[in-house]
């Protein structure tokens, strides 16, 4: 009798985390190694910020909190969701969990009965599909082509309701392809939702404030305010304010929902840290000029990572409107052997005779639901990247 249960079976180890322990792993055995692999800001946690924990624990504010966090960051979230996008939440329909990870487990696994279908647009985020399926779900994969900005169709949504769908997950700016949907894609998304109100929309705004040139964020229920009693709008602090390590995921939604949830918290992990908790009150109150100082170098290095990319033969490399990330096609590589003779068959082969060969860690496409490319993170130092995409140009002119 083995000892794991069967919905284990269901899920796989995140990759983009096996991606990055392997890099670490090789850079600590004395490799040259760039890692464009992970999903965490270069820079640091805001001094304020870091400033309001500390007092936090001067004052002794390390004590348990309620299960959806203390009432001054529920206010805090609320604040922010209003400011932001014009939607008024109450404290009591704003839960706070130990990342936006875990406000989506929690959802899905407060709402999904076995075999009801999540609909995911792909490029998706990794953990999307395992999520659904440890809650029972099935995922609904919805490919967005390249040629759409990586983005869900409203003919393809409508294509992919049954009556067995129960939510839509939409993630704008998105990881990994930084595709950010406008006020107008939203809008025709929502006259589809509207004709099936049997449909909850999940909307993951995490990459909210990375938004580049003159692209202006909106969220769905912002656009479509008939949709916000079955939208569960996600949030956190971890990408915009640099605050991965402290693991501060928001949402806000139905009360009856966030109890559902706030129920599942209470018997799993319970209270986010109270630290954390007392420095993102810090976060989405105080000065918000490092946003603008962090998103105008993420701007300029994803200009100089878009156009070095689509100088390597082979790549073909799209302009995001916001997140961290580029998601270029490499079907010009595949079907060939790099110069240590690595056959080239797919977008996974692809990333790994980059790492052996050229010391770049990337992540292939099919982590992400959709093969046949690859996602290069730009938070990471310019110099570094400028370095790291000359060495996938030395790599792309070597296959033959």
């Amino acid at each position: 009798m083995s000892l794991t249960a069967e919905r284990l079976d269901r899920v796989s180890p995140s990759q983009t985390i096996a991606i990055s322990s392997k890099a670490r792993a090789l850079k600590a055995a004395g490799r040259d190694i760039i890692s464009l692999s992970a999903g965490e800001p270069d820079f640091d946690t805001p001094v304020n910020i870091k400033a309001a924990a500390i007092r936090a624990i001067e004052a002794g504010e390390t004590k348990y909190t309620d299960v959806a966090g203390t009432l001054a960051l529920r206010q805090a979230v609320a604040a922010k969701f209003k400011r932001d996008s014009n939607l008024d939440y109450t404290p009591s329909e704003v839960m706070i969990s130990t990342g936006g990870k875990q406000v989506i487990f929690n959802a899905m696994v407060a709402t999904l009965n076995a075999g009801d279908e999540v609909i995911i647009p792909s490029p998706c985020w990794v953990s999307y599909p395992d999520i659904v399926a440890l809650a029972d779900g099935a995922p609904v994969i919805v490919p967005c082509s390249q040629n759409s900005g990586f983005k869900l169709r409203p003919e393809d949504l409508e294509a992919a309701i049954t009556p067995k769908t129960k939510w839509l997950m939409l993630n704008s700016p998105s990881n990994p392809s930084g595709a950010a949907y406008t006020a107008a894609e939203l809008r025709a998304l929502a006259e589809v939702l509207l004709r099936h109100p049997h449909v909850w929309v999940m909307t993951d705004d995490i990459y909210e404030k990375l938004v580049y040139d003159d692209f202006e964020f909106t969220t769905i229920a912002q656009v479509e305010p008939g949709l916000k009693a079955r939208t569960l709008t996600v949030n956190g602090c971890s990408k915009a304010y640099a605050m991965t390590g402290w693991r501060i995921g928001f949402c806000g939604g139905p009360a009856s929902l966030i109890k559902a949830m706030d129920k599942l918290q209470s018997q799993s992990t319970s209270n986010t840290s109270s630290i954390s908790q007392a420095a993102a009150v810090e976060a989405l109150n105080g000065p918000q000029e490092f946003l603008r100082e962090m998103t105008a170098v993420y701007r300029e290095r994803r200009d100089l990572v878009v156009s070095m990319l689509n100088t390597a033969p082979g790549i073909n490399c799209h302009k995001p409107e916001g997140a961290f990330y580029v998601f270029p096609a490499i079907h010009g590589c595949i079907g060939k052997t790099s110069r240590s003779g690595i056959a080239i068959t797919d977008d996974e082969s692809f990333v790994t005779a980059l790492l052996d060969e050229e010391g770049v860690a990337a992540v292939h496409g099919s982590a992400f639901m959709y093969p046949g490319h690859f996602r290069v993170s730009y938070a990471t130092d310019t110099e570094s990247l400028r370095k790291a995409c000359e060495r996938i140009k030395h790599f792309c002119d070597g296959l033959k």
